[in-house]
């Protein structure tokens, strides 16, 4: 913990000076595209909402960290939502989702089932739907999820441990089963270790495709936030799964002992089994705590930002974008700023069906940026779509900008790039490493003023590539929203 917030100290006054750039830059551009509303909590109810799902007649079911689902009845209004309590008694909810007429949440020891079968809008049956990790007491054993795949299997992130453990635990007190682990619940009931090396695996979600993908939170071995896609045997860095993944059972196959103090680069090149990040989000410049994942599914409902992903971050109050693409097989991407200005940390998203975006809120523990330390806030799209990079793409020569608008050739003044790695170490967190400029050879403008072809040189994998655009203009006059966009090159066209 002393180290977390040495961390947090060292970045303080870097974020300070971001935090207020950015709100200088666009505050008042953002509200002309995304409004952000505030709902009404029960009175006298701590709200804080760790997870969210929606029902399948557009009601919302809200997950409170302290035990409690609650269904708003009308969740388009956050003036009157009509909220609900719904269920009660469980232990610390850190995610809700619906599936095959129940809700399911994970609490901290296991994915627990609830129904309602009399019909009177509460739960009476409580069944354990998933469980089997291990648990020492130790505060820091948080349990994420659930996910569902196609067929029906149930995923769960897990926590490392961390902090002090209970000597009532027994064996567990000394290694509890699978920390830093997603692990699945086939449909026959068996409890299956899927892939490790997480070390706060908070957001757990699916792409488009029904791909899983994780968060994860800054530490030792985790230099920044990542985004994870999460795939059977796969491990992505945390040593505290290693001992676990030398079980049996394990589709995990890694070695006992890993380099440390090398980069992200290298560790590519010679740490045996390990998996990088599809995305790294610059810390600060992105946010410094990553949390829930929702994809948008509507068409068009929530902005030119379809089939892409939204991540919440925690410190720095906000929701940053994800453009996903396969290069060589695997997902690698870019992440874009998005929305900032929250009331409180973002802790959980999902989307109701009209295509706005629910954000759950707490700050228990840390602190975030904001005047609450809770709540539920909903962010809508004004209909007015701004001009912004819509996906970013690698090519053979350089990168592939595509953007929301036709973009104005007379603001097509100079963009600057540079290109950096991360450290792979036990220390906490980590500095860019290795950053050289990127040489722009040419930016073309394509005939339709929709994209911008950049040749550029010193393409680097297991870097990632940061572009600060031009101030641009859309044809109409809009001016571009976010200029800063990162893409982790892990695999070259």
């Amino acid at each position: 913990m002393s180290e977390r917030l040495a961390s947090y100290r060292k970045a303080a006054s870097y974020a300070a000076a971001l935090l207020l750039l950015a709100t200088t830059a666009h505050a008042q551009d953002q509200s002309a595209y995304y409004r952000i509303e505030t709902y009404e909590s029960p009175k006298g109810v701590n709200f804080e909402a760790s997870g969210i799902a929606v029902l399948p007649d557009g009601k919302l079911a809200v997950g409170l960290r302290k035990g409690e689902v609650w269904i708003a009845y009308n969740p388009t209004d956050p003036a009157k939502p009509d909220f609900r309590l719904f269920a009660s008694g469980l232990h610390e909810i850190l995610g809700l989702a619906w599936h095959d007429g129940a809700l399911y949440t994970t609490q901290r020891s296991e994915v627990t089932k609830l129904r309602d079968t009399d019909g009177d809008g509460k739960a009476d049956e409580y069944l354990c739907a998933s469980t089997g990790w291990g648990v020492s007491g130790a505060y820091h054993e948080y349990a994420y999820g659930p996910v569902f795949d196609k067929e029906g299997n149930l995923y769960t992130s897990l926590n490392s441990s961390m902090g002090k453990a209970w000597k009532g635990a027994g064996d567990e007190e000394k290694h509890p089963l699978w920390r830093g682990w997603v692990v699945r619940m086939t449909t026959a009931g068996k409890l299956e270790p899927w892939c490790a090396g997480f070390r706060s695996p908070c957001g757990i979600g699916e792409n488009a495709e029904g791909d899983i993908f994780i968060t994860d939170q800054q530490g030792n071995w985790i230099p920044t936030t990542p985004l994870f896609h999460a795939r059977k045997g796969a491990y992505f860095s945390h040593a505290e799964s290693i001992p676990d993944a030398q079980r049996p059972e394990s589709p995990v196959k890694i070695a006992t002992k890993q380099p440390d103090g090398i980069t992200v680069a290298e560790a590519m090149k010679t740490v045996q089994g390990y998996t990088p990040a599809a995305v790294w989000l610059p810390y600060v410049k992105m946010g410094q705590s990553g949390t829930g994942i929702a994809c948008d599914l509507s068409p068009g409902k929530f902005g030119p930002f379809e089939k892409q992903m939204f991540l919440g971050e925690f410190v720095l109050s906000g929701v940053n974008r994800v453009f996903l693409e396969k290069v060589g097989g695997e997902y690698q991407g870019a992440c874009f700023p998005f929305i900032d200005g929250l009331q409180c940390a973002a802790l959980a998203l999902n989307f109701l069906r009209d295509g706005s975006l629910i954000v759950g809120q707490s700050n228990r523990g840390w602190n975030s940026k904001g005047n609450r330390p809770f709540g539920l806030q909903r962010i809508v799209w004004t209909k007015k779509t701004p001009l912004e990079v819509r996906k970013m793409e690698l090519t053979k020569s350089g990168f592939r900008f595509t953007f929301t608008l036709p973009v104005d050739k007379a603001s097509l003044g100079d963009l600057t790039g540079k290109s950096y790695t991360y450290p792979f170490q036990s220390k906490y967190g980590g500095e860019e490493l290795d950053t050289q400029p990127l040489t722009i050879q040419s930016a073309t403008l394509s005939p339709d003023f929709l994209t911008l072809e950049v040749k550029c040189t010193e393409l680097r994998p297991g870097y990632v590539h940061e572009f600060e655009l031009p101030q641009l203009k859309s044809t109409d006059g809009t001016p571009l929203w976010h200029r800063m966009a990162y893409y982790t090159v892990n695999k070259l066209k």
